[in-house]
């Protein structure tokens, strides 16, 4: 490689992903060659986890088996659910999900009967159930049955937070946030899987340190850190006058510009809607008018754009999500493209292990302990 890294090796092309793509000058986005907006717009969260893991669009057959089966594997282990009560109730969400899939790998190692397809579509299946039989536990004092008969995974993960039928429109909304946040090529949790996938590790490995990557704020806690800044105000005006405040004294606003988008994130104006639906829905005055003075001061001050977390934080809140669970609806989706990453490192594996260049002193001789002088008043 002649190319000298920049910072994160931002502009660095690490690999080859028939996965998906960002589209000319970094603006458009698709899975396996289908645009994000078709699949927003005509498809379910399920067809385009097929479509990741399996390389294709499921046919309607196809498609209603994968349901079935992914219904099929929501029920907990025994074990699973004695550790899930014996987690800490204040423990954050995504420790919840990253040890619970350590435990489930114990339990259900990955063979060759348990591979990887079925292991993808396990962790999918019971994602949602690892975090709520934990919340439900130390919040409520319940141990839930999480075999509820919701089809989707967004509709199981709102009738498990609430313990009742979700509505259509939530069920919806997070269905698309869900098709949003499935895949996004190299991107800093995919590309840790892909290197512990590359050492030969394990499956349930490689998605254990995607989810300690996504733990970092500055990869997945984003959405958190929107809904905490959204929530500070209580009028369009107030935000536009602290915002600026923050501006000046060079607050990081979360939410906004991305590494890979140079003009806009197509995800956002999609989840911008979604997110204006369930506003008019529950007649919010208040959080969505914010969030659209906020992103009008970014792009007037900073050029900056909103991304994917920014409106994703207030279309969850009308759901009534906690929004500590914010990153972990990330896992559950990005679980599809994680597992697709996975797959395809192993069909044409080569270990994953960069050079660096070295900035250090130059060689020298290393001198005896009784021989050192100390450099500095400090070390005296």
């Amino acid at each position: 490689m002649t190319t000298k890294p920049g910072a994160g090796l931002a502009g660095i092309t690490a690999g080859e992903t028939a996965i998906s793509s960002v589209g000319k000058e970094g603006m458009g986005l698709n899975y396996r060659g289908y645009s994000i907006y078709e699949l927003a717009e005509h498809a379910s969260f399920e067809e385009v986890a097929y479509l990741l893991i399996r390389g294709k669009l499921p046919t309607s057959q196809q498609l209603k088996v994968y349901i079935r089966h992914l219904m099929s594997l929501r029920n907990l282990p025994d074990a699973l659910k004695t550790v899930l009560e014996l987690t800490p109730g204040q423990s954050h969400p995504m420790d919840v999900l990253r040890s619970g899939c350590s435990v489930l790998g114990t339990l259900e190692p990955e063979t060759p009967e348990n591979d990887e397809y079925h292991i993808a579509d396990r962790l999918i299946a019971t994602f949602p159930g690892m975090l709520l039989y934990w919340y439900h536990y130390h919040q409520n004092g319940k141990k839930i049955d999480t075999n509820v008969s919701n089809e989707s995974t967004a509709g199981y993960f709102l009738h498990l937070l609430h313990l009742k039928e979700p509505e259509p429109l939530q069920t919806r909304a997070m269905d698309v946030s869900l098709i949003l946040y499935a895949e996004h090529e190299f991107n800093a949790s995919t590309f840790a899987a892909r290197v512990t996938a590359s050492t030969g590790a394990d499956f349930y490995s490689a998605i254990c340190s995607a989810i300690g990557t996504l733990r970092g704020p500055l990869h997945g806690g984003a959405n958190e850190q929107a809904m905490e800044l959204i929530e500070k105000f209580t009028s369009p005006d107030e935000a536009q006058t602290q915002l600026h405040e923050m501006l000046k004294n060079k607050s990081l606003i979360m939410g906004f510009g991305h590494r890979v988008y140079k003009t806009s994130d197509p995800r956002s104006n999609v989840i911008k809607h979604w997110s204006k639906l369930l506003a008019d829905s529950v007649n919010d005055q208040i959080l969505y008018p914010v969030s659209e003075r906020i992103e009008k001061i970014m792009w007037d001050e900073k050029r900056l754009f909103p991304n994917l977390d920014f409106y994703s934080a207030s279309a969850y809140h009308f759901c009534g999500i906690p929004t500590n669970m914010f990153t972990p609806i990330f896992v559950f989706a990005r679980t599809a493209g994680w597992a697709a990453h996975i797959i395809e490192q192993r069909q044409n594996n080569k270990l994953i292990r960069p050079l660096a260049e070295y900035t250090g002193p130059s060689p020298r001789p290393y001198v005896p302990v009784e021989q050192r002088v100390s450099s500095s008043i400090q070390d005296s």
